[in-house]
């Protein structure tokens, strides 16, 4: 790997305007909305039976807007139910988005909102220091796992917190996407950092299997246009190729031989379709309901 190359992560700024990039050239958030009309409904249709109150906590809520959706769906269940939706999110930044957007939103009468500014490991262990558990009705891991250390022990950790007919929902991209792909054949070609893991549905369900954890797995197309990649000199494809193998600068950094075989491979079947001119990297997604 060339010394020159460096994580994207060490670059908040560039980290924050990628990921940006990447959520408007992809159906990432439309796949999840589906899955939220569709699918969330019948997963949350008894986690308030028979309780007055139903609590809810987001790890890794980012700016909240899929905390939103999950709420609004909760609420049109439980009509008139308090619900106490508590949010563990390390970034400052994203907790300041959340609570502005708390804040134009209508209808979240009977909904309380806490943030805690800290990851899922400093959550995990400020609750087991204090001995201060609470039993939740619905948990939601949404595009945070990578940045979890011990996947495993934060699996069994959560799932031991869930109240009765309470549920765990994960999100993660999927085994058949691209990006499995993309980080088995280059990871190690690539920057490494202490701060993300290369971890897909299938690593998750071969852990919750060795757990004996019970689950749900179901699987949503996404894709993501990474056209503008193979447009010299285009600013978006230079920030969708930094998300892409998670590399500050990666056009400018990364050796020549690297580049030219990563943007052949990405044109290939196995990562992207081509659909009226454009190039769509796979972006499935996977969505894993774990039971109490």
């Amino acid at each position: 790997m060339a010394s020159s190359m460096r994580s994207l992560f060490s670059d908040h700024g560039r980290y924050v305007e990628c990921f940006r990039r990447f959520l408007n050239n992809s159906t990432e958030h439309q796949c999840m909305l589906e899955f939220m009309d569709k699918q969330l409904p019948g997963i949350i249709a008894r986690i308030g039976d028979t309780k007055s109150e139903i609590k809810i906590l987001s790890i890794g809520g980012g700016a909240g807007e899929i905390d939103l959706q999950i709420l609004s769906k909760v609420k049109a269940q439980y009509p008139g139910v308090h619900i106490n939706n508590e949010v563990v999110e390390p970034s400052a930044e994203q907790i300041t988005k959340y609570k502005e957007l708390v804040a134009k939103t209508s209808n979240l009468e009977n909904i309380k909102f806490a943030w805690h500014k800290e990851t899922s490991s400093e959550y995990q262990n400020r609750v087991m220091e204090k001995k201060d558990i609470h039993k939740w009705d619905f948990i939601h891991m949404i595009q945070m796992l990578y940045y979890v250390k011990d996947i495993p022990a934060t699996l069994k950790f959560f799932h031991s917190l869930l109240a009765t007919n309470a549920k765990i929902l994960i999100i993660v991209v999927s085994g058949t996407s691209g990006w499995d792909k993309l980080w088995k054949k280059y990871g190690s070609c690539l920057p490494q950092n202490d701060l993300c893991e290369y971890v897909t549905s299938s690593d998750l369900t071969q852990m919750l299997d060795s757990l004996g954890i019970k689950y749900e797995c179901y699987d949503l197309l996404s894709n993501m246009d990474i056209t503008d990649c193979f447009i010299d000199g285009n600013e978006n494809g230079e920030l969708l190729w930094d998300f892409l193998t998670e590399t500050c600068n990666f056009t400018m950094t990364a050796p020549p031989d690297l580049k030219a075989e990563i943007m052949k491979d990405l044109q290939e079947p196995e990562f992207s379709v081509r659909i009226e001119g454009k190039v769509l990297f796979n972006n499935n997604l996977s969505f894993i309901v774990i039971e109490a």
